[in-house]
């Protein structure tokens, strides 16, 4: 039951983290270029990962390890951002929240798929009622629909939902940081490539809010939430915890209205509870 409980409340502390990334990104590509922004967030990363697997003194991964390692890699250290980067030059971070509310059933899908669990079928209904109340909630608020950046966003969530799902039952005999660690590492070196090949022609019109952007992408997105959002996955559950993301734009707007001022639509209270209800819901029967 500790162990459960743990693992919740560290993927929490994940979706949290997590909510400011699509602003983040949104923010960033308005000076860097999507290929640009993707590399140097990984690089940046990639070099605070290998510090701190060499002051630990991490084991290397063992060489069975290496597939799954190349797969959350593939997903979140390079498909996720560089798809996303890609999209939000189409759509606008609201709309995105539309595809965001369908992530933790693609995650919970590979779970079952590469993490071995079988949810009860009760699981299945709140998970899918949520996703349809955070993607309609977040239709009703956004506008700038486009094709082109609707395909990239369901990209990005297929290899999103299958780099969480691989990277937590790795995590489960690696270690939460240690698996996004590595994966960083191993991307490096194709990542430090790329981003001296895409540099900027000119930094001095890049903004002091683009710059804000890449650093928490590359700090906050690419590692620390992932410390603890691979470790809630490993302890409590892929297809469980992995329904705290229908919480992640609620958090998002619910922080806009804190720091920003923006008004909170009595709207947004009525979804965020009903959304609560299937998060419990399916806590209960993951």
């Amino acid at each position: 039951m500790q162990r459960t409980t743990d693992g919740w409340g560290s993927g929490l502390l994940g979706v949290i983290i997590f909510s400011g990334s699509l602003p983040a990104t949104r923010v960033a590509v308005g000076s860097f270029a999507p290929l640009f922004l993707t590399s140097a967030r990984a690089v940046v990363a990639a070099l605070i990962g290998a510090a701190l697997l060499g002051l630990l003194r991490q084991a290397r991964p063992k060489r069975s390890d290496l597939t799954s390692l190349l797969i959350v890699a593939l997903g979140v250290v390079v498909g996720f951002p560089l798809l996303t980067a890609l999209a939000l030059r189409h759509i606008t971070s609201a709309h995105s929240i539309v595809f965001i509310g369908l992530l933790p059933l693609a995650t919970a899908i590979f779970g079952v798929l590469r993490g071995g669990e079988r949810p009860k079928p009760a699981f299945w209904l709140f998970s899918g009622v949520g996703s349809l109340l955070v993607a309609g909630f977040a239709l009703s608020q956004s506008g700038g629909a486009s094709l082109a950046g609707d395909l990239l966003m369901i990209a990005a969530i297929v290899v999103c939902g299958l780099g969480y799902a691989e990277g937590a039952a790795l995590s489960r005999r690696l270690g939460g940081w240690q698996v996004i660690c590595w994966a960083l590492v191993l991307a490096l070196p194709a990542m430090a490539a790329l981003a001296l090949a895409t540099l900027p022609d000119d930094w001095s019109g890049i903004t002091a809010p683009a710059w804000a952007g890449l650093a928490y992408v590359s700090v906050f997105s690419m590692l620390i939430g992932f410390v603890f959002w691979y470790r809630g996955l490993a302890l409590g559950g892929i297809a469980g915890v992995g329904q705290l993301q229908l919480l992640q734009p609620f958090f998002g707007l619910a922080l806009a209205g804190l720091l920003l001022g923006e008004p909170v639509a009595w709207t947004m209270i009525l979804v965020t509870g009903l959304v609560v209800f299937c998060v419990a819901g399916a806590k209960r029967f993951a």
